[in-house]
């Protein structure tokens, strides 16, 4: 055998013959990812009159295996700004150090300007147009979270495709159809966003994140949660555990399969 790195497993060249590979070419097109293997799930987001509440859970799951539980899918981006992440973590981490890399860029920047939220979102949404149109999308849907170049809160989503839309409450994966109607409860139009106080959003996005918990099986009860106001900036806690929660209530269940107690 040929004991070079190179050629570990192949039989000597010397004295079998050089190795051919040719039937490994199959002359078939390049192929893309198409079925992601390790995914996050919902990321929700709501409006108030100073700012913007996001919070998604800390689980990355393998399939349907809960595998990683400390996996961190909000990311700041500067004082005025997050990005949450929902779908492939692969993708997540290839588009925060692309988002990293634009940091840089922008903290050596003498113009003397930064982006904002809205800039970010513009950008991003370039982004992930760019690689649908080359067939080989980004496998994510994230919501931009932030301040805009007024100072006032903003809040829209990208999907893999490039699509994008605002709402005062923004929700992926589950949390599209089982927070959603909750969240839409404390602000469902643009115009009552000025009426919700930072506390109430608060709390809407923590209700929302145990009714998550409680029906979507792939989330986690360990979640990071982030605040965005003008006065204090982006306040992101990272590790944060819901209050309350407890399956302790399943013991009092009786049916569906369970011997009944004589």
């Amino acid at each position: 055998m040929n004991h070079l790195p190179q050629a570990w497993g192949r039989p000597r060249d010397d004295v079998y013959g050089p190795y051919d590979a040719s039937y490994l070419q199959s002359g078939h097109p390049q192929t893309h990812t198409k079925s992601p293997i390790v995914t996050g799930t919902s990321v929700l987001a709501v409006k108030f009159q100073d700012g913007v509440v996001i919070a998604a859970d800390n689980l990355a799951s393998y399939g349907s295996l809960a595998r990683f539980t400390d996996v961190k899918r909000l990311r700041p981006f500067n004082s005025k700004c997050i990005v949450g992440f929902g779908g492939d973590v692969s993708d997540m981490q290839y588009l925060d150090r692309l988002l990293n890399s634009l940091d840089v860029v922008e903290n050596y920047s003498s113009e003397g300007h930064s982006l904002n939220a809205k800039n970010l979102h513009t950008y991003l949404s370039k982004v992930m147009y760019k690689r649908r149109s080359e067939i080989n999308p980004l496998w994510n849907q994230m919501l931009v979270a932030g301040l805009d170049g007024d100072d006032k809160p903003f809040l829209s989503s990208i999907d893999l495709l490039g699509t994008t839309f605002s709402s005062p409450t923004l929700a992926t994966g589950f949390g599209a159809h089982l927070a959603q109607p909750l969240l839409r409860k404390v602000a469902d139009d643009e115009s009552k966003v000025a009426g919700v106080t930072k506390e109430r959003a608060i709390e809407a996005v923590k209700e929302c994140m145990k009714v998550l918990f409680y029906r979507d099986a792939r989330s986690l009860d360990r979640y990071s949660i982030a605040i965005i106001t003008k006065e204090g900036g982006v306040e992101l806690k990272e590790d944060e555990q819901l209050e309350g929660q407890s399956w302790a209530f399943a013991e009092t269940i009786r049916g569906y399969g369970r011997t009944q107690e004589v």
